[in-house]
């Protein structure tokens, strides 16, 4: 990608969403429709990433979750067995469109299309999450852990620095920082599905360090399974993204004060599912780490404050280097366009007690999620039983 000056820069920016005259509409703009459409995509699709949205100041978590929408969507597209390249040149044009200001008859797209507009997020930012679909497609495998953060930065250090613009970040150090946090949580999910992704024919460790360990990739995939060698390779890439989770703690102090508890919840439920695959003794294949809601609460709970455990490097890691697979994302999103400047809305302050009561009604929310999953598993069983009999 060439990087554009700050004049070309508004040419990569989103036109104004064309909207039909409310009195047309018979009274309603669609906007609140195409916002309840993305918050349930979002109940539906990530526990985790709907915890934390939760703890967003309310337009931000409007934002989030549009965003959050319109990339989910594509992934399942995507992910689709019957999808294809057809798919992904679709989303392109759909893309197209929304950049134009005219999206298709979507609630993602066309919140999505607010979204970019909103807040000046460039187009080959969202470019780049597609081009992570096309490597999906095209079954690319990855021979070093570089080629594999290239792969990460298009799929999540894009979505990041999308977050970042959300919430009026404009600062590069900080946006570096969320581009590692969108890297680390990857490599976590590649670290976390090594065994499904092997069974749907899907390899994202890196080559070179399979061969170190004596593993042959193709021979791996038409017979997965667990190894010690495999265990190397999979701490290994825990180990990567555990320096890539220090960096991104580093950026949280930078980001508006009511949006840092919810970047902080979502870093440490990631990082918790780490922690879950080394307790596995990083057997990915024949197990699934999982992060359970006792768990999810005591993190939400402590996230509620500055994690310490990198105090002592905090400063140095915030200026730390881009990662060089991310320096042109992060270069472009740290351009300040003067629409930018104009339409950044502030994120308001939250008072303590605000929070607080909020964090006790997601606790109440997911105690009773809990308790009614629970009792659908035991009517399920009783039947089960029953029709035993």
């Amino acid at each position: 990608m060439t990087l554009a000056d700050s004049t070309s820069l508004d040419s990569l920016l989103a036109r104004p969403l064309a909207r039909r005259p409310i009195l047309v509409n018979y009274g309603f703009s669609g906007d609140f429709e195409d916002q309840k459409a993305c918050s349930a995509a979002i109940r539906r699709g990530s526990k985790s990433f709907h915890l934390a949205s939760l703890l967003l100041p309310r337009e931000t978590r409007r934002a989030a979750r549009a965003l959050y929408a319109f990339c989910r969507h594509s992934d399942d597209l995507i992910d689709d067995p019957k999808s294809g390249m057809p798919a992904l040149t679709r989303l392109r044009e759909r893309l197209d469109r929304i950049y134009r200001g005219d999206p298709a008859p979507f609630a993602c797209d066309r919140a999505f299309a607010r979204v970019v507009h909103d807040h000046a997020i460039a187009k080959p930012i969202v470019e780049a999450l597609l081009d992570g679909f096309a490597m999906d497609l095209e079954g690319d495998r990855h021979q070093t852990i570089e080629d594999v953060k290239a792969y990460a930065t298009c799929v999540a250090a894009s979505v990041g620095l999308m977050m970042a613009s959300v919430m009026g970040v404009g600062d590069r150090a900080a946006l570096a920082r969320a581009a590692d946090l969108g890297i680390a949580m990857q490599l976590t999910n590649i670290a976390r599905d090594v065994g499904e992704d092997a069974r749907n024919g899907r390899l994202y460790l890196p080559l070179d360090w399979l061969a170190e360990e004596g593993i042959d990739a193709d021979a791996f995939l038409r017979n997965p399974r667990h190894t010690p060698a495999l265990a190397v390779v999979v701490k290994r890439l825990l180990d990567d993204a555990a320096r890539h989770y220090r960096l991104g703690h580093a950026g949280i102090p930078s980001l508006p004060k009511p949006c840092r508890h919810a970047i902080r919840t979502a870093a440490l439920v990631y990082e918790a599912i780490g922690t879950a695959i080394a307790a596995n003794g990083y057997d990915s294949v024949t197990l699934r780490a999982t992060t359970g809601l006792g768990t999810k609460l005591g993190l939400l709970l402590r996230a509620r404050r500055e994690d310490m455990r990198f105090a002592a490097t905090s400063v140095r890691d915030l200026h730390s280097q881009t990662d060089p697979a991310a320096r042109d994302l992060v270069t472009l999103s740290a351009m300040q366009p003067e629409s930018r400047l104009a339409g950044t809305i502030p994120v308001a302050n939250i008072q303590t007690e605000a929070a607080i009561g909020r964090v006790t009604t997601i606790l109440l929310r997911l105690h009773g999620d809990a308790q009614r999953e629970t009792r659908r598993h035991r009517e399920t069983a009783r039947e089960r039983a029953a029709s035993l009999v």
